[in-house]
């Protein structure tokens, strides 16, 4: 190439965002594609890493140097010492945010004090230059949709144009954006899916106490078993089936409530008007009468009491059929009144 002045650039991230570069050489555009088998445009043979040191040294050079709005870092100590020497030249690579000190250079700014009072005469040419590595709009909205993200949140731009491009997001995607100030919390809700597996005995019990029916989504059906993790996968499980897994014995809950209730005759009687009662409002439920008491699934009922005193009921249930068993409760109490 006939180069005559060295060409340097700056050691840090700028070597770790070109090393990934090249390591996600797919991800790029279709020119750099279709070059790379015969030259990575990533690999710069004819660049060197720049010290410090080399900030004096007589003779021309050229230095790639961030950050590119001079408001820290290297950039910035290269631009205060070279900045007053009118042979020097300084091109910004892109925009700068108000109030940095590339802000003021593109505006014609001669003379920039900085904190210290250091006050620092520009007599170099400026020049500029779009080249910036940041998306526009257009270029994040693409990436939008490819990704398809549930939430989206601007981080860095002006207040005004960040706003703009806020609106555009929810109007074209119907997404949630945020836009959090410098030392805002920012809370973003989210849906978490964890994948399970249920047992196949499970889903037989499950299915035949709601008579087989096909599930249905929009009518979600509560499923009681426990929840088996193994080798970083979860399983939805039979309690026996989860007990003898474990090898641990099964140890049973029950609630039993009882009921004051007159009515005449012998408690097998009022037994029959219970259990036509319970499977009229239970059609789909396997009710039955085994000695003297109602059941259903875990749940039973008893009648005890004389033909002239008052009856006692006596309902009971397993702990997984609260439900159930509360509602035979409640169903025998507006019969007791």
């Amino acid at each position: 190439m006939n180069l005559k002045v060295p060409i340097y650039f700056a050691v840090g991230l700028t070597e770790k965002a070109n090393n990934y570069y090249k390591m996600f050489i797919t991800w790029t555009n279709q020119k750099i594609r279709k070059t790379f088998v015969q030259r990575n445009m990533f690999d710069f043979k004819h660049i060197k890493p720049f010290d410090k040191a080399y900030i004096d040294n007589p003779g021309a050079m050229v230095v790639f140097a961030t950050p590119g709005m001079l408001h820290a870092g290297l950039s910035l100590q290269i631009f205060k010492r070279w900045a007053p020497n009118e042979n020097n030249m300084v091109i910004m690579p892109g925009f700068c945010v108000v109030g940095t000190v590339g802000h003021k250079v593109l505006n014609g700014a001669k003379k920039i004090e900085f904190e210290n009072r250091q006050i620092v005469e520009v007599k170099m040419s400026v020049q500029y230059m779009s080249f910036s590595a940041h998306a526009d709009a257009k270029g994040i909205m693409q990436l939008i949709q490819y990704c398809e993200p549930k939430n989206v949140m601007l981080v860095h731009g002006e207040a005004a144009k960040m706003e703009f491009l806020k609106e555009k997001i929810k109007k074209e995607f119907d997404l949630e954006c945020y836009m959090p100030a410098n030392g805002e919390t920012c809370v973003v809700n989210t849906s978490m899916t964890i994948p399970v597996d249920v047992s196949l005995k499970l889903l037989k019990a499950e299915a035949q106490k709601n008579n087989s029916l096909p599930p249905d989504p929009k009518r979600p059906r509560v499923m009681h078993g426990v929840l088996v993790m193994k080798d970083n996968s979860m399983c939805l499980m039979d309690v026996d089936d989860a007990c003898k897994e474990a090898g641990i014995n099964r140890h049973l809950v029950r609630f039993t409530s009882t009921l004051r209730m007159e009515d005449p005759g012998p408690a097998s009687k009022t037994a029959e008007k219970l259990l036509q009662l319970i499977k009229t409002r239970l059609k789909d439920w396997h009710v039955q009468l085994t000695e003297g008491s109602i059941s259903v699934e875990s749940v039973l009922v008893k009648v005890e009491g004389s033909e002239e005193e008052q009856k006692n009921v006596y309902v009971s249930w397993d702990n997984q059929d609260e439900e159930l068993g509360s509602y035979i409760l409640g169903l025998l109490k507006t019969m007791g009144h």
